[in-house]
C-alpha cells in the first residue's frame, strides 16, 4: 500500500446574491416549449459542514490499482435522510446523505461512509468530492468540498491543462435513469470552483434537448415539463460575452433516461 502525494487544494469564493422568488423561471433564449428550468426551493444550508481528505492510499493489483480515499466529515451526518427530502418531490436516496466523488468530471459515485475505493489505471487524475444531501443536491460552502490532483504510478503528464487557480465547473445531476413521478422535477446541479455567476458576468449555459437557458446564480434547479425518452443536457461555463471559459471540464454533455 502506498500513500499518494496530493496536489494543492483549491479554495473558491462564494458571492451571496439577493434572494429571488422561488420557482422563478430561468431565462430561455429560444422559442417556447414545454421544458422549463426553475429554481429549486431552499434547502437546509449546513453552513458549518466540512469535508476534508485525510489521505489517498494506493494498492497495486495484477492489471490496475485500488485507490482508497479516506475522508474526514465534520458537522454533517452521512447515512441519514435530509430533513426536507419527503417534501421536495424529487429523486431521493434511501441510503441517506453522502459524498459525491468525481474523477476528471466523469459521472460521480456516491459514498455513504467517509471512505471510497476506486479501481484505476496508471495516470494522473483530478478528484472533486463534496457533501451531498440525500436527494443529491450539493452542499455549497467554502469547506464542503475537496479538490486535488493525484498520480497513480505514472510518469505521464496530464493529458489536458488543469490550472489550480482557474475557473472550473463540474457536472453533478441529473444522472442515470428516472422513472414515474421522478421525471416531474429533475434536479440540475453542478459545482463551481473559483467562479462567481451574475447577470452581467459569468453564466452557465444549459442546453436541454436543444432548449437553451442562461443561469446566472449558483444554486440547484429543477427541470420540468419532461416526457419519457432520452434527455440530453449540455452545460457550458461562459463569460459575460458568451465565450466558453478555458478549462478541461467547463463544457460537458450527458444523457439521462426518462421512463414511465
Amino acid at each position: 500500500m502506498k500513500n499518494i502525494l496530493l496536489g494543492t487544494f483549491i479554495v473558491f469564493s462564494v458571492t451571496l446574491c439577493k434572494p429571488k422568488k422561488e420557482s422563478e423561471k430561468i431565462e430561455k433564449i429560444v422559442s417556447e416549449t414545454q421544458i422549463q428550468l426553475v429554481k429549486a426551493p431552499s434547502s437546509p444550508p449546513y453552513l458549518d459542514s466540512e469535508l476534508n481528505l485525510s489521505d489517498i492510499n494506493l494498492t497495486a493489483t495484477d492489471t490496475s490499482y485500488l485507490v482508497d480515499f479516506n475522508f474526514d466529515v465534520k458537522n454533517y451526518e452521512l447515512g441519514i435522510i435530509t430533513a426536507d427530502a419527503n417534501d421536495r418531490g424529487i429523486a431521493n436516496s434511501a441510503k441517506g446523505q453522502h459524498i459525491h466523488l468525481i474523477l476528471d468530471n466523469e459521472p460521480y459515485s456516491a459514498h455513504y461512509d467517509p471512505m471510497a475505493q476506486k479501481n484505476l489505471a496508471k495516470g494522473q487524475y483530478v478528484a472533486l468530492a463534496f457533501l451531498s444531501r440525500s436527494y443529491h443536491e450539493s452542499i455549497k460552502n467554502k469547506n464542503s468540498f475537496i479538490l486535488t490532483t493525484f498520480d497513480v504510478e505514472s510518469s505521464k503528464t496530464f493529458p489536458y491543462k488543469f490550472d489550480k487557480k482557474g475557473q472550473h465547473m463540474f457536472y453533478s445531476r441529473p444522472k442515470g435513469t428516472y422513472k414515474g413521478s421522478d421525471i416531474n422535477n429533475l434536479l440540475l446541479d453542478f459545482f463551481l470552483i473559483n467562479v462567481t455567476l451574475g447577470p452581467d458576468g459569468n453564466k452557465v449555459r444549459a442546453t436541454i434537448n436543444d432548449e437553451v437557458f442562461l443561469i446566472d446564480e449558483w444554486m440547484p434547479y429543477y427541470i420540468q415539463g419532461l416526457t419519457p425518452g432520452i434527455l440530453t443536457i449540455k452545460l457550458e461555463l461562459i463569460d459575460a460575452d458568451g465565450i466558453l471559459i478555458e478549462g478541461p471540464f467547463n463544457e460537458v454533455t450527458r444523457n439521462v433516461i426518462l421512463s414511465e
